[in-house]
C-alpha cells in the first residue's frame, strides 16, 4: 500500500533492511502470492447489513483481527520510532507486538492499548529474564516467543544507534540449544499466555501445544532467516488442523488487504499479523499513518467479508475457500 511512498522517503539502505528477505528472496517474494491461490465461495441470502470484524484474543478486545506484528527498529522509519507506532495501532483499536530489538525503550513507548512483547531467548538466559520482566511490569498482556531463529544472520544495521540501549545490551545472542522446555520457563517467568511464533508445520505445531503454548503463530520470520522456507499461505492450514482448536492460532506473512485476511482465517487463523505494511505507513505518515494503514484492513475486511456473505467472524468456515 505504502511501500513506493516510503521507497522515495527512506535513506536506500533502510528501506532495503526493511523490504530485503535472506538469500535469492524467493520466500519474501512469493508470500504475498501464496494467498491469492485461493479463490472465495460466497454464501447468499446472508444479512449482511451490519457486518462484525471484532475479536478478543486474551482478553483484548479488538476492532479487527489484525494485529502489529514484531518488526526491529521502527525509530530508522520515523524519529519517535516504536512510539509513534504504538499511538497509532491504539488508535486504531488493535495490538501492538514490542521487538525485543526496538528502537525505543519501553519507559518511551506509550501504549494506550493492548500489547504484547516478542522475546528471544537467549545465550544468557538472565538477560532474557530481565527484558520479560521489565515487559510484563511495564504492561505487556503476553509473551511471544520467536522460535525460528536459532542464528541470526548478519545483517547490517543502516544507522549507529538505532538500537535501545536493552536491545544493544550484552549477551543478545540466541540460544542455538532452545528447546520447547522454554515455553514452560517463560509462562512461568511472566505469568502471562505464551504464544511460539515460527512455527510451520503441524508436528511442531501440536508439540507447542502439548508443551504449554497459548497459542501458536505461523511465520517464516519474512524470509528473513532462511530462504526457500515454505509460505505462510500453504503452511496455515496443516498447522490449523493439528491444533484442533486447542488454542488460537495467528499467521503473518504477505498479508495485505482484506481478502488475504478473510482467506487466513478461513483456513483456521484467529488473527493475522502485519508487519512490513506497518513499517512504511510508519515511515510515510507517523502515527496517523499506522492508524490509517490498520484501518484500512479492518474495512477492507468488513466489505469482503459483506460480499461473501459472512456477518460475523463466526461465520467464516473452511469452506469459504477453495483453491485455484
Amino acid at each position: 500500500m505504502q511501500e513506493e511512498a516510503a521507497r522515495k522517503i527512506l535513506p536506500a539502505a533502510v528501506f532495503d533492511y526493511f523490504r530485503d528477505g535472506f538469500g535469492a528472496q524467493v520466500s519474501r517474494d512469493e508470500a504475498a502470492a501464496a494467498w491469492r491461490e485461493w479463490r472465495f465461495v460466497p454464501r447468499l441470502f446472508r444479512d449482511v447489513s451490519r457486518v462484525s470484524t471484532e475479536v478478543e484474543l486474551f482478553g483484548a478486545r479488538l476492532a479487527a483481527p489484525v494485529l502489529a506484528g514484531p518488526t526491529a527498529l521502527h525509530t530508522l522509519a520515523h524519529p519517535e520510532g516504536e512510539a509513534e507506532t504504538a499511538r497509532g495501532v491504539a488508535a486504531a483499536g488493535s495490538l501492538l507486538v514490542l521487538s525485543a530489538r526496538a528502537g525505543r525503550t519501553l519507559a518511551e513507548i506509550p501504549v494506550g492499548g493492548p500489547w504484547w512483547f516478542q522475546a528471544y531467548v537467549l545465550r544468557d538466559r538472565d538477560v532474557t529474564e530481565r527484558q520479560v520482566r521489565a515487559a510484563v511490569e511495564a504492561g505487556a498482556g503476553a509473551v511471544v516467543l520467536t522460535a525460528d531463529a536459532p542464528y541470526v544472520h548478519p545483517r547490517p544495521v543502516p544507522q549507529a544507534g538505532a538500537l535501545s540501549p536493552a536491545a544493544r545490551a550484552a549477551g543478545l545472542e540466541q540460544d542455538p540449544a532452545l528447546a520447547a522446555g522454554a515455553i514452560g520457563w517463560l509462562a512461568g517467568l511472566s505469568g502471562r499466555p505464551v504464544l511460539v511464533k515460527g512455527v510451520l508445520g503441524a508436528r511442531d505445531a501440536a508439540a507447542c501445544v502439548e508443551a504449554g503454548a497459548a497459542g501458536v503463530i505461523v511465520s517464516n520470520h519474512g524470509g528473513r532467516q532462511l530462504d526457500r522456507v515454505v509460505a505462510t499461505a500453504r503452511a496455515l492450514a496443516p498447522v490449523a488442523e493439528a491444533v484442533g482448536g486447542r488454542v488460537p492460532v495467528l499467521v503473518d506473512g504477505g498479508i495485505r488487504d482484506g481478502g488475504d485476511v478473510l482467506t487466513a482465517l478461513a483456513l483456521g487463523a484467529t488473527a493475522v499479523l502485519v508487519g512490513r505494511p506497518v513499517l512504511w505507513a510508519l515511515a510515510t505518515g507517523g502515527a496517523d499513518g499506522v492508524r490509517d494503514c490498520l484501518d484500512f484492513y479492518r474495512a477492507d475486511l468488513a466489505r469482503t467479508m459483506a460480499q461473501a456473505g459472512l456477518p460475523t467472524l463466526a461465520d467464516v468456515g473452511r469452506d469459504v475457500v477453495v483453491r485455484a
